[in-house]
């Protein structure tokens, strides 16, 4: 498929998952001032990302399954329009628990509108460089801590949190709603669409209950479960660590954006290796570096060390998140892709979801991150191990049928 447009979809893509994670994770900016100017504990406030991951998931799943039968556009639009509105009623919370609602619940639904749609229209679009484009889809994600989570602390310091979610709210309705209209079906799926037959070469015929029952999925879900597990508590609380460290809080914020500026780098590094040897050595490679060098968090204390680690930490994340994806398109082809990515991404919004929350609930009962580390490196080398039970990919040998 050489169309020229394909890569506006990528650039579309980037920016949306650029605009939508970063607003959303940069509620690890606004953790510290917070809870300072409002006395909510960690704790109730890191359980806001928590609901984030799981309704996330569950709104992948459902935003998922509407791709696959009415396209992209509607999709992002309507996540476009929630993003916007949940960040500036949050940004007016005078309690917790609305501040847990809109942010938690609207701000989860309207973030997961953008990742599973656009990365399955990305791989609609390509049949070559798939690994590559979608990683520079993710990329997006890479590059909002240095971006949005810098542009958030800078406004946390000029004004105060309320103005900056409120301005990060606005900024999103800016940014997302021109770019909503850049997306498109590639040609062959508007073809179909328009009721010629559009031919799928690649679909193995599963229906949606085979594939979900199939050893590809299992595997696949399991993994992208225990990956987030693994790492959503160390990048979460990677500031606040950092500050316990003794390090100032806007150097710490500068470690979240070499972990995404490393990301971008690892998601084209890992994007190239995926296609050139295969995603699944490349993924379990991966898994297990990621696992090692949480572990190599509890042995830091000084600002160089947390740089050295975030270039290896962010590398690596970023660049596996992609492949489950790619994964994913190769065992279940285009018909469904949609659904089964929006699954995945469920498994991994609940992974994920854990993070976060333990490791508010252990600073607060310990004063300490050093138990959040542990148990997450030993979940990331775990994600390893059940990597390796992966079913060899159709290239290779035809699907295993549930």
């Amino acid at each position: 498929m050489n169309h020229s447009y394909r890569w506006v979809i990528v650039a579309a893509g980037a920016l949306m998952t650029c605009v939508a994670l970063g607003a959303m994770f940069s509620l690890a900016i606004f953790l510290e001032p917070m809870s300072l100017d409002t006395n909510w504990s960690r704790t109730g406030i890191s359980s806001a990302m928590t609901l984030n991951f799981l309704v996330m998931g569950l709104g992948g799943f459902a935003w998922g399954a509407i791709y696959d039968r009415v396209g992209a556009r509607p999709v992002v639009l309507a996540g476009a329009v929630l993003l916007g509105l949940s960040l500036v009623v949050a940004s007016r919370a005078n309690s917790l628990l609305v501040f847990q609602l809109s942010y938690g619940i609207i701000v989860g639904l309207a973030a997961s509108a953008f990742f599973a749609p656009m990365i399955a229209l990305t791989t609609a679009w390509f049949d070559t460089n798939r690994s590559l484009a979608v990683s520079l889809v993710s990329a997006g994600m890479g590059v909002a801590p240095m971006t949005i989570s810098p542009f958030a602390r800078w406004l946390i310091t000029a004004y105060d949190w309320r103005t900056a979610m409120f301005d990060i709210g606005v900024m999103a309705w800016v940014l997302l709603i021109p770019a909503v209209f850049l997306v498109r079906q590639p040609p062959a799926a508007t073809a179909a669409s328009n009721g010629t037959p559009a031919p799928v070469t690649d679909d193995p015929g599963m229906s949606v209950g085979q594939a979900l029952r199939s050893p590809q999925f299992i595997v696949l879900g399991l993994t992208f479960f225990a990956c987030c597990a693994a790492h959503s508590g160390p990048i979460f609380h990677m500031v606040s660590y950092a500050m316990s460290c003794g390090v100032a809080p806007m150097a710490a914020v500068s470690i979240y954006s070499v972990e995404g500026l490393a990301g971008l780098g690892g998601r084209v590094l890992y994007g190239v290796l995926g296609d050139r040897l295969g995603v699944k050595p490349v993924l379990i490679t991966g898994l297990a570096i990621q696992g090692l060098v949480i572990a190599a968090y509890l042995t830091v204390g000084q600002l160089e060390q947390f740089y050295l680690l975030a270039v290896i930490f962010g590398a690596t994340y970023g660049g596996v998140m992609p492949l489950y994806a790619v994964l994913a398109r190769e065992y279940f082809g285009l018909r469904i892709i949609g659904t089964i990515l929006g699954a995945a991404t469920m498994l991994s919004s609940l992974g994920m979801s854990l993070g976060p929350l333990a490791g508010g609930m252990i600073y607060d009962a310990t004063a300490s991150y050093h138990w959040l580390f542990i148990g997450s490196a030993l979940i990331g080398l775990g994600a390893a191990g059940i990597a390796i039970a992966f079913p060899p990919q159709p290239s290779r040998q035809k699907l295993q049928m549930a």
